[in-house]
């Protein structure tokens, strides 16, 4: 290794310590892999501290489906850790208008093909089950298995455990991957494979893989436990997720472990301030209160914002980045980072190992970005 004789070396060196690094370098170290993790900020720091934090599987992409299906078999595990605040409340659709509803055996008939339990329920049974929600709306989708968890405390939880089995945390920036490793802001290097999971930053270290940042903002009130009692979704949702628009805003409400209510969502292309946009919180607001007036009577504590990495496509990054022998990625989950972070760090640590993966990976193969050129 010529001038790299002495440098630390390490099987697989992770970059980037949100949900996704911290659950690759968790399945890593499971697996007997010597690991490092490069994260010069707080651990869960970044998008993944700045997410709502819902386990649920998303239907509008069978590969988006694949992944968060896979992923929420693997959460499983992690039911009872105090620190990750693991609730599961459910999710509850909500259908405003009878075109909404007609759209719901199709979903429910995707959701059985990969074995999600979801049923559909008419206006009486949504009121009876959430009697807080505006009048006059249809009826809904229950998924009566959803969760929801606190993702800072997950990164926490999956670093704690890979530093257990042996994993070196350092505290610093990555510069540079270079042939050997990667290059440190102090100019010492470490040498070994390198797995890049820094989100929207990614192009900083990999600017082949294209990457847009989403702003979100999120509101959290004070305790006001039993208002609502499952995560609360709009039907629409998907329509605003998935969209193009330069800003969209949809409804979506958390019961959070604490008796706080969670009050997002909103995504805005071509803001790259942290800063609150007032104008921004009250549409995603008033979006709210049309589906759940009571939440006007509550005080926010609190209102944040965050960006979501956005690949060219919508899914995620996960495998060998092209024509870079020993770099990987997994990076561009949007939305879905939380619920699918542990099926992703599975599928690109299993393809790392030369394993069989448990799904098919090719519709997150990095590779891909090429025909978009």
């Amino acid at each position: 290794m010529g001038h790299w004789l002495g440098v630390k070396s390490y099987d697989l060196i992770i970059v980037g310590a949100g949900i996704i690094g911290t659950a690759c370098a968790d399945y890593a170290s499971r697996e007997g892999l010597r690991v490092a993790i490069i994260e010069p900020g707080p651990i869960g720091g970044g998008a993944t501290a700045a997410a709502m934090g819902h386990l649920v599987a998303m239907d509008d992409d069978p590969a988006e489906l694949a992944l968060a299906n896979y992923s929420l078999a693997l959460w499983e595990d992690f039911t009872g850790i105090e620190q990750i605040e693991y609730s599961r409340c459910g999710t509850l659709w909500v259908a405003s208008n009878e075109a909404e509803y007609a759209h719901i055996p199709a979903k429910i008939a995707r959701l059985a093909a990969v074995g999600v339990q979801a049923e559909r329920i008419d206006s009486d049974q949504l009121y009876r089950l959430e009697p807080a929600l505006q009048r006059g709306l249809t009826g809904g989708m229950r998924v009566p298995r959803e969760a929801v968890v606190y993702p800072p405390g997950m990164a926490r939880h999956l670093l704690n455990r890979a530093c257990a089995r042996g994993a070196a945390l350092y505290p610093q920036r990555a510069t540079a991957i270079t042939s050997h490793g990667v290059q440190l802001e102090d100019r010492t290097g470490l040498a070994g494979s390198v797995l890049v999971a820094t989100g929207c930053a990614l192009p900083q270290l990999l600017p082949q893989l294209p990457m847009r940042s989403r702003k979100g903002h999120l509101v959290i009130t004070d305790r006001y436990p039993g208002v609502i009692h499952h995560q609360l979704l709009e039907l629409g949702y998907a329509d605003s997720a998935h969209g193009d628009a330069d800003s969209s805003v949809a409804f979506n409400v958390q019961p959070r472990p604490t008796g706080q209510i969670l009050i997002g969502s909103s995504r805005e292309y071509g803001s790259d301030t942290s800063e609150v946009s007032m104008s921004m919180v009250r549409r995603m607001l008033e979006r709210s209160f049309r589906y759940l007036p009571a939440l006007r009577q509550l005080n926010a504590l609190r209102i944040w914002t965050g960006f979501r990495p956005v690949s060219v496509d919508g899914l995620p990054y996960l495998g060998r980045v092209p024509e870079r022998p020993n770099v990987w990625v997994a990076a561009g989950h949007e939305g879905l980072g939380i619920t699918t972070s542990l099926g992703s760090a599975r599928l690109v640590i299993d393809q790392w190992l030369g394993r069989t993966t448990a799904i098919n990976a090719r519709p997150y193969d990095p590779a891909r970005v090429a025909t978009w050129a």
